[in-house]
């Protein structure tokens, strides 16, 4: 064999003994305890470390760098069915929920009335007319009258006076739907809406039958109570 060969063969022998000896080199992790009495998995490759949480850690000019890797969330059936279930709910809300919603500034599924809200939405709009009582022009008091006996079944008086009488007298802060409010606008009691939620009511104003707030300036300063049908009032009337 000539001597190029000779040279080439031995070249060829001192690579592979190179090769083998990193590989070793590599596929050798021993396992170590760091400061803090942690188990780290420790390989020989630029004294990197791995540790059982998770964490890879790094010498750099002395120091040590903590990379973390952060838990994917795992989607299952137990925590995947409150979704389905809100999923659900909001399918079933009606149009006539979000529009009094956003009008009342109130979460959707509040307003689980839709007798009541489909009687505000069947006069929505008509015309005001003193002792009026259709669609043609309605008073305030003929609204109330025709709403509570529409939706809760109450046979009221006509007059917002005669409904004053007829029901217990409540403070602001006892209001629930369906109670009647009422106020000063000319002496006396004098004009009447029916609350709904979150300090809105619904009336027959000069400006039709409309959805106002209590805390309007004007409202705020005639209220003068709230009203609520009791059983032996409604007793009375009947």
């Amino acid at each position: 064999m000539n001597k190029p060969a000779l040279t080439c063969m031995a070249i060829i022998f001192a690579c592979s003994v190179q090769i083998a000896n990193a590989q070793t080199s590599v596929n050798t992790i021993s396992v170590t305890n760091n400061d803090n009495g942690e188990s780290a998995f420790t390989s020989p490759v630029d004294g990197v470390s791995f540790t059982p949480d998770g964490i890879l850690r790094t010498t750099e000019s002395g120091g040590t760098k903590s990379i973390k890797n952060l838990p994917v969330p795992v989607v299952t059936k137990e925590n995947a069915k409150p979704e389905v279930e809100e999923h659900s709910v909001i399918e079933t809300l009606s149009p006539l929920q979000y529009k009094y919603a956003m009008m009342m500034n109130v979460d959707v599924e509040s307003l689980k009335n839709l007798s009541l809200l489909g009687f505000i939405d069947n006069w929505f709009g008509t015309r005001y007319r003193y002792g009026g009582t259709t669609k043609r022009g309605i008073d305030c008091s003929a609204l109330t009258g025709a709403l509570l006996l529409a939706v809760y079944g109450f046979n009221m008086p006509r007059t917002a006076r005669e409904q004053y009488d007829e029901t217990e007298h409540i403070s602001k802060d006892e209001l629930k739907e369906g109670d009647l409010v009422f106020f000063n606008t000319r002496g006396g009691v004098s004009h009447v809406g029916v609350y709904l939620e979150n300090d809105y009511f619904v009336q027959a104003s000069l400006h039709g039958v409309t959805i106002s707030s209590l805390d309007d300036h004007y409202y705020a300063k005639r209220f003068i109570c709230g009203g609520r049908v009791t059983q032996d009032k409604m007793s009375d009337i009947n």
